[in-house]
């Protein structure tokens, strides 16, 4: 199996009677939906008056599940819920809000997360135990139940949406959908995985504010599906930061349903090394897509650092470089403030030493064994123009490598926080 580093650099019965075709994203290309998931959304009103607000995603048969959630020890009351739930590793649907996390709402919050389940389960005519919840939004404020009610009753009564419809109605402070699909083959069998996710502030390692939910047609044995996630999650959510604040409510789901009419994957069959892959790249994609959308950002930074003593130091560096405000605001204003980079690994924790340190910004060195290049403005230049910044890091202390992903911090980012609740 290729290291995260060098992968990264290489991605109810009449609910929904009609086959949804592929949706239109905004760029004009076709999103591939995996066969036997309906999705359908509604305007409920939570918190957004002009938008729809929730989501369905429905699975026309029995779903192999598992979840990765925060480890944040305030955990908002659907993240609760689904840890008990997801350890059946069964699901048929997820119902999910936005405007509203049902975080630190006490025992009701729990109650009001159990009856978005129950009513949505009575609906679809399925076991409430297979009926997971997600929110996103303001926290400590209950769920409008009436009209979150009346909004599961519009997402289960018949209208059909896309994924796109999804992506849009979970968002927050995004700027604009997340959404990606692949096709993968595993054992023979042609198959399609496709990811919806949201995120965009209080962005942390060990996931974010970020909701995430993929799907796939292949038959997958559970304990391989679960493995496979959280290796994922590992590589790829757990590898972003906008701005080091950890979210009460991050949930990643998946369901894998077995239409494609494959043998179950399991962890040593033909195809599982395949599916594994392509859930990465899937789950890269949209972590890249998040960074990417931090609030108030202007350009996507990866930081990849190599040569470091060991993985856990190359981590530790590559986080302490990402998270820098000086470095984050340095990119904004288009500098190429080396210095502020070398600082930056000097506090990390990690194994530095400054004598045989290399940095480079966009492919272009402006470190070598620890001292300047004399290419500065050459580097500066080469941040004006693109989406992304490349900071490369060489500690060539030992084979440790890992890549982070994080954006610049601008003045739109404390307009944005600044206003959240109003």
């Amino acid at each position: 199996m290729p290291s995260r580093h060098d992968r990264t650099q290489t991605i109810a019965e009449g609910l929904l009677t009609v086959r949804i075709p592929n949706m239109k994203k905004e760029d004009g290309k076709e999103t591939d939906v995996p066969k036997g998931y309906r999705f359908s959304v509604a305007a409920a009103g939570i918190k957004y008056e002009d938008r729809p607000d929730m989501a369905l995603i429905y699975s026309e048969r029995e779903a192999a599940a598992a979840g990765v959630f925060t480890t944040n020890r305030v955990k908002a009351a659907p993240v609760v819920l689904d840890m008990k739930r997801i350890r059946s590793s069964t699901a048929r649907a997820v119902v999910i809000n936005s405007g509203n996390a049902n975080a630190c709402t006490g025992p009701r919050g729990m109650e009001d997360a159990e009856a978005v389940c129950r009513h949505a389960a009575e609906r679809l005519s399925v076991p409430v135990e297979h009926v997971l919840t997600a929110s996103t939004g303001v926290i400590g404020t209950p769920l409008p139940m009436e009209r979150v009610r009346r909004g599961i009753e519009e997402l289960t009564g018949g209208a059909r949406a896309g994924v796109e419809d999804v992506a849009r109605a979970i968002m927050t402070t995004d700027r604009f959908p997340k959404v990606a699909s692949k096709r993968v083959k595993a054992g023979g069998t042609e198959a399609v995985l496709t990811g919806v996710a949201k995120g965009a502030g209080m962005i942390s390692p060990n996931m974010a504010t970020m909701l995430c939910f993929l799907m796939t047609d292949l038959a997958v044995e559970r304990k391989a599906l679960d493995r496979a996630l959280k290796e994922t999650v590992e590589g790829t959510f757990n590898l972003i930061t906008v701005d080091g604040d950890m979210s009460t409510n991050d949930t990643v789901l998946i369901m894998a349903n077995g239409l494609a009419g494959n043998a179950p994957l399991t962890e040593g069959s033909p195809g599982y090394e395949s599916f594994r892959d392509a859930l990465f790249e899937l789950a890269d994609e949209l972590s890249r897509m998040i960074a990417r959308d931090g609030e108030g950002a202007t350009r996507l930074i990866v930081v990849r650092v190599r040569g470091a003593s060991d993985h856990a130091d190359a981590k530790r560096a590559a986080f302490s470089v990402a998270r820098s405000p000086l470095v984050k605001t340095a990119v904004y204003g288009r500098d190429a403030n080396w210095g502020r980079i070398m600082a930056a690994l000097g506090y990390s924790g990690a194994s530095v030493s400054e004598e045989r340190t290399d940095i480079s910004v966009n492919g272009i060195k402006l470190v070598g064994n620890g001292l300047a290049t004399g290419r500065d403005a050459e580097a500066a230049e080469s941040m004006k123009s693109g989406a992304e910044v490349v900071i490369d890091i060489d500690l060539n202390l030992g084979p440790g490598t890992e890549r982070v992903y994080t954006c610049d911090l601008t003045e739109e980012y404390v307009r944005i926080n600044a206003a959240y609740r109003t």
